[in-house]
C-alpha cells in the first residue's frame, strides 16, 4: 500500500534550521525560525505564565474532557481580547483548536463544508502554510498584490485593484496585524477601503491574528479586526495564543465564527465542534487554561500586559537601532522600511543569491525570500547585520 506514497517537500524554515545546526561558525545569527527570543538567545517563559500554571496545579483535580469546543471559558476570555465589543457575544461561535494553525485549518475545513466551490483570495506572499494547507484540501487559491518590493511596503492599490474581483461565497484571507512574512502593515485609511470593498463584492473575510500585542499594541493590533466583524455580516477569526503569551509548544489557539444573528450563530457553533470531532475530538486544554487564568485574574494580567510591552518594546527598538545602523553604513535611508514594519518579520525584498550570500559569507540565516525574524537580533547583533547587508550589496 504505502509504496505509492510520494517524498513530500521538505519545509524550508526546517531545512534552514537544520542549517543552522550544523553550522560550526560562532559568529553565526539565526533569523530564520518565527520565534521570539530575548537578548541572550532564549525563549523565556513569562512570568504570568509561570504563575498561572502553579495555580492551575495546586488547583486543579481532574483531567477529564472539557469539551469538542474546549472549554466555554477561555473562549469567552479570548474572544474579548481579540473583539472585545465590536460584536454581540451571542454572534460569535468559538472552538479551541491546536495552535493558530490548527484554527486556520478548521477555517478552510468550515469555508469548503459550507462552500465547495469557494475560492480563497490570498496576499502574495502569505505564511506558507496557508497555501500548503488550501493544496491539501484542494481549495482554488488566487493571490492578491500585496508587498511592493521596490518600497517594501504594501502595494495597496494592487491590493484593492485584485480584491474587486472577489465575489459572494469568496473568501479573502487577511492578516489581522504584523503581516507575515513582509512585517508591511495596511493603516487605518487602507483598512476602510478594504471594508468598502468587502462590502461592495460581498465576499466573505477570513482573518488571521497570530500576533496580537507584538505590534502597536493589544487594542491596536486588534483594531482592524474588530473593524472588520462590526462592519460585514459573517466572518472567520483564527487567532493564536504562541506568540503573545510565548506557549508555543502548548498549541493554543480559536477559531470564531462571527454569524448575522443568533440563529446562524448556533448552527456555526454545532459546526466547530462537529469539525473538531472529525479532527482531533477534544483540543488541548492546558495553554488554554492558563490564557484563561491570566486573563481572568487581574494582577496576572496586568504583569502579562507589562511583559509583553516589554517584548514589543524590544522588537521597536531593535528594528529602529537597524534601520539607523544602515542608514549610517550605506548613507541612504532606503532602510526606513524596518522602523515602519511591525511585528517579528521584516521583508528586505532582495534576491535569494543575495540572501545566500548572506548565509556562505556572514553565517547569517534568513529565509530564501528575505523574511527576516527581528526578534532573532540583539542590540550586540544588529552592527554585524547591517554590515553584512551592506557588503553583499542588498
Amino acid at each position: 500500500m504505502f509504496e505509492t506514497l510520494q517524498a513530500q517537500p521538505a519545509d524550508k524554515i526546517l531545512a534552514l534550521m537544520q542549517m543552522f545546526k550544523d553550522d560550526p561558525r560562532d559568529t553565526k545569527i539565526d533569523l530564520g525560525v518565527g520565534v521570539y527570543k530575548d537578548a541572550t538567545g532564549l525563549t523565556p517563559v513569562m512570568r504570568s505564565v509561570k504563575a498561572a500554571e502553579q495555580q492551575i496545579w495546586e488547583s486543579q483535580d481532574s483531567k477529564v474532557y472539557t469539551g469538542l469546543a474546549g472549554d466555554p471559558a477561555f473562549a469567552d476570555a479570548l474572544v474579548k481580547l481579540v473583539l472585545d465589543d465590536a460584536v454581540p457575544r451571542a454572534t460569535v461561535a468559538a472552538a479551541a483548536t491546536p495552535g493558530g494553525t490548527g484554527a486556520v485549518r478548521q477555517a478552510f475545513e468550515m469555508i469548503k463544508m459550507a462552500k465547495p466551490d469557494a475560492r480563497v483570495f490570498v496576499s502574495d506572499p502569505t505564511w506558507p502554510n496557508h497555501l500548503s494547507i488550501l493544496s491539501y484540501l484542494g481549495v482554488e487559491v488566487v493571490p492578491y498584490r500585496y508587498f511592493d518590493d521596490a518600497t517594501r511596503g504594501v502595494d495597496f492599490d494592487g491590493m484593492i485593484e485584485d480584491l474587486k474581483q472577489a465575489h459572494a461565497g469568496d473568501v479573502i484571507l487577511l492578516h489581522g496585524c504584523c503581516h507575515n512574512p513582509t512585517g508591511a502593515n495596511l493603516n487605518a485609511a487602507e483598512w476602510d477601503a478594504v471594508i468598502k470593498v468587502l462590502q461592495d463584492t460581498g465576499a466573505t473575510p477570513m482573518i488571521d491574528i497570530a500576533y496580537q500585542g507584538f505590534g502597536d499594541g493589544l487594542d491596536a493590533d486588534a483594531a482592524a479586526t474588530r473593524k472588520i466583524a462590526a462592519a460585514v455580516p459573517e466572518c472567520l477569526i483564527a487567532a493564536s495564543c504562541s506568540k503573545n503569551f510565548g506557549i508555543y509548544r502548548e498549541r493554543t489557539g480559536l477559531l470564531m465564527a462571527v454569524a448575522a444573528n443568533p440563529a446562524a450563530h448556533a448552527v456555526n457553533q454545532q459546526t466547530l465542534a462537529y469539525l473538531n470531532r472529525q479532527n482531533f475530538s477534544f483540543p488541548p486544554d492546558h495553554g488554554a487554561r492558563i490564557v484563561t487564568t491570566i486573563l481572568n485574574d487581574d494582577a496576572l494580567r496586568a504583569d502579562w500586559m507589562a511583559e509583553l510591552e516589554e517584548v514589543r518594546g524590544t522588537m521597536l527598538g531593535l528594528r529602529t537601532q537597524l534601520a539607523g545602523e544602515l542608514q549610517r553604513l550605506s548613507g541612504s535611508d532606503r532602510f526606513g522600511f524596518l522602523a515602519q514594519h511591525r511585528g517579528m518579520f521584516s521583508r528586505l525584498g532582495t534576491t535569494a543569491d543575495k540572501v545566500e550570500a548572506l548565509r556562505a559569507t556572514h553565517g547569517i540565516y534568513m529565509v530564501g525570500d528575505s523574511r527576516m525574524n527581528i526578534a532573532g537580533l540583539n542590540s550586540q547583533t544588529v552592527p554585524i547585520l547591517a554590515a553584512a547587508i551592506v557588503d553583499v550589496g542588498i
